[in-house]
Protein backbone atom coordinates (compact mmCIF):
# COMPACT_ATOMS: atom_id res chain seq x y z
CA UNK A 1 0.00 0.00 0.00
CA UNK A 2 1.57 3.26 -1.08
CA UNK A 3 1.09 6.50 0.75
CA UNK A 4 1.26 9.99 -0.66
CA UNK A 5 4.03 12.17 0.77
CA UNK A 6 4.22 15.92 0.45
CA UNK A 7 7.51 17.63 -0.32
CA UNK A 8 8.97 21.06 -0.78
CA UNK A 9 10.66 21.78 -4.11
CA UNK A 10 14.03 21.41 -2.35
CA UNK A 11 13.12 18.05 -0.81
CA UNK A 12 11.82 16.68 -4.10
CA UNK A 13 14.98 17.82 -5.87
CA UNK A 14 17.16 15.99 -3.31
CA UNK A 15 15.17 12.78 -3.78
CA UNK A 16 15.57 12.97 -7.57
CA UNK A 17 19.30 13.68 -7.27
CA UNK A 18 19.79 10.70 -4.97
CA UNK A 19 17.87 8.41 -7.33
CA UNK A 20 19.87 9.63 -10.34
CA UNK A 21 23.14 9.10 -8.45
CA UNK A 22 22.18 5.54 -7.54
CA UNK A 23 21.15 4.75 -11.12
CA UNK A 24 23.99 6.52 -12.94
CA UNK A 25 26.94 5.97 -10.59
CA UNK A 26 26.30 3.18 -8.10
CA UNK A 27 24.53 0.76 -10.47
CA UNK A 28 27.42 0.67 -12.99
CA UNK A 29 29.92 0.27 -10.10
CA UNK A 30 27.92 -2.68 -8.81
CA UNK A 31 27.81 -4.32 -12.24
CA UNK A 32 31.56 -3.83 -12.62
CA UNK A 33 32.22 -5.40 -9.20
CA UNK A 34 30.21 -8.48 -10.25
CA UNK A 35 32.08 -8.69 -13.55
CA UNK A 36 35.45 -8.40 -11.77
CA UNK A 37 34.50 -11.12 -9.28
CA UNK A 38 33.21 -13.37 -12.08
CA UNK A 39 36.57 -13.09 -13.84
CA UNK A 40 38.32 -14.56 -10.80
CA UNK A 41 37.19 -18.10 -11.48
CA UNK A 42 34.86 -20.69 -10.01
CA UNK A 43 31.62 -18.97 -8.95
CA UNK A 44 30.58 -21.76 -6.57
CA UNK A 45 33.43 -20.90 -4.17
CA UNK A 46 33.76 -17.20 -4.90
CA UNK A 47 32.77 -15.18 -1.80
CA UNK A 48 33.60 -11.92 -3.58
CA UNK A 49 31.05 -12.73 -6.29
CA UNK A 50 28.37 -13.58 -3.69
CA UNK A 51 29.04 -10.34 -1.83
CA UNK A 52 28.88 -8.30 -5.03
CA UNK A 53 25.56 -9.94 -6.03
CA UNK A 54 24.14 -9.26 -2.55
CA UNK A 55 25.27 -5.62 -2.69
CA UNK A 56 23.62 -5.31 -6.11
CA UNK A 57 20.36 -6.70 -4.72
CA UNK A 58 20.38 -4.18 -1.86
CA UNK A 59 21.13 -1.34 -4.29
CA UNK A 60 18.26 -2.36 -6.57
CA UNK A 61 15.94 -2.52 -3.54
CA UNK A 62 16.96 1.00 -2.52
CA UNK A 63 16.42 2.27 -6.09
CA UNK A 64 13.01 0.60 -6.21
CA UNK A 65 11.93 2.18 -2.90
CA UNK A 66 13.09 5.62 -4.05
CA UNK A 67 11.20 5.24 -7.33
CA UNK A 68 8.04 4.32 -5.40
CA UNK A 69 8.49 7.27 -3.05
CA UNK A 70 8.93 9.62 -5.99
CA UNK A 71 5.89 8.21 -7.79
CA UNK A 72 3.78 9.01 -4.71
CA UNK A 73 5.40 12.37 -3.98
CA UNK A 74 3.40 15.56 -4.29
CA UNK A 75 4.83 19.05 -4.45
CA UNK A 76 3.32 21.49 -1.97
CA UNK A 77 2.32 24.91 -3.27
CA UNK A 78 3.37 26.98 -0.29
CA UNK A 79 1.47 30.06 -1.49
CA UNK A 80 -1.86 28.25 -1.05
CA UNK A 81 -1.29 27.20 2.55
CA UNK A 82 -3.34 28.71 5.38
CA UNK A 83 -1.18 30.50 7.97
CA UNK A 84 -3.86 30.57 10.68
CA UNK A 85 -3.27 26.88 11.55
CA UNK A 86 -0.24 24.66 11.88
CA UNK A 87 0.09 22.58 8.69
CA UNK A 88 2.89 20.89 6.75
CA UNK A 89 5.60 23.50 6.02
CA UNK A 90 4.46 25.75 8.85
CA UNK A 91 7.19 27.31 10.93
CA UNK A 92 5.90 27.36 14.48
CA UNK A 93 7.34 29.42 17.32
CA UNK A 94 6.65 27.66 20.62
CA UNK A 95 7.18 28.41 24.28
CA UNK A 96 7.73 25.43 26.54
CA UNK A 97 5.54 26.03 29.62
CA UNK A 98 7.77 23.92 31.82
CA UNK A 99 11.09 25.73 31.33
CA UNK A 100 10.07 28.92 29.47
CA UNK A 101 12.31 28.10 26.50
CA UNK A 102 11.22 29.49 23.12
CA UNK A 103 11.92 27.32 20.08
CA UNK A 104 10.93 27.24 16.41
CA UNK A 105 10.24 24.19 14.29
CA UNK A 106 9.29 23.76 10.66
CA UNK A 107 6.99 20.81 10.03
CA UNK A 108 8.08 18.79 6.99
CA UNK A 109 7.62 15.36 5.42
CA UNK A 110 9.29 12.49 7.26
CA UNK A 111 12.10 12.14 4.71
CA UNK A 112 13.00 15.85 4.98
CA UNK A 113 13.18 15.94 8.79
CA UNK A 114 16.45 17.32 10.20
CA UNK A 115 16.35 18.31 13.86
CA UNK A 116 19.63 20.23 13.64
CA UNK A 117 18.05 22.44 10.97
CA UNK A 118 14.86 22.82 13.04
CA UNK A 119 12.81 20.62 10.70
CA UNK A 120 10.63 18.01 12.37
CA UNK A 121 8.43 15.39 10.78
CA UNK A 122 4.67 15.81 10.80
CA UNK A 123 4.54 12.14 11.84
CA UNK A 124 6.67 12.69 14.97
CA UNK A 125 4.86 13.02 18.32
CA UNK A 126 5.54 16.78 18.47
CA UNK A 127 4.59 17.25 14.79
CA UNK A 128 1.31 15.37 15.26
CA UNK A 129 0.55 17.35 18.42
CA UNK A 130 1.05 20.68 16.66
CA UNK A 131 -1.00 20.00 13.51
CA UNK A 132 -4.20 22.04 13.38
CA UNK A 133 -3.29 24.28 16.31
CA UNK A 134 -3.64 28.08 16.09
CA UNK A 135 -1.79 31.01 17.66
CA UNK A 136 -2.73 31.20 21.35
CA UNK A 137 -3.53 27.49 21.64
CA UNK A 138 -1.78 25.23 24.11
CA UNK A 139 -0.44 22.02 22.59
CA UNK A 140 -0.26 19.13 25.04
CA UNK A 141 2.04 16.53 23.53
CA UNK A 142 2.67 13.11 24.97
CA UNK A 143 6.28 12.05 24.53
CA UNK A 144 8.06 8.97 25.91
CA UNK A 145 9.09 10.76 29.13
CA UNK A 146 5.77 12.48 29.90
CA UNK A 147 3.59 15.29 28.60
CA UNK A 148 4.94 18.56 27.23
CA UNK A 149 2.87 21.74 27.09
CA UNK A 150 3.68 24.36 24.48
CA UNK A 151 2.12 27.77 23.90
CA UNK A 152 1.77 28.50 20.16
CA UNK A 153 3.29 31.99 19.79
CA UNK A 154 3.53 32.38 16.03
CA UNK A 155 2.81 30.53 12.78
CA UNK A 156 4.53 31.50 9.54
CA UNK A 157 5.72 30.19 6.18
CA UNK A 158 9.29 30.34 4.94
Amino acid sequence: MSTVSYYTAEGLKKLKEELNYLRDVERPKSSQAIADARDKGDLSENAEYDAAKEAQGLLELKISKLEETLSNARLIDETQLDTSKVLVLSTVKLKNRQNGMVISYTLVAESEADLKAGKISVTSPIGKGLLGKEVGDVAEITVPNGTLKFDILEISRN
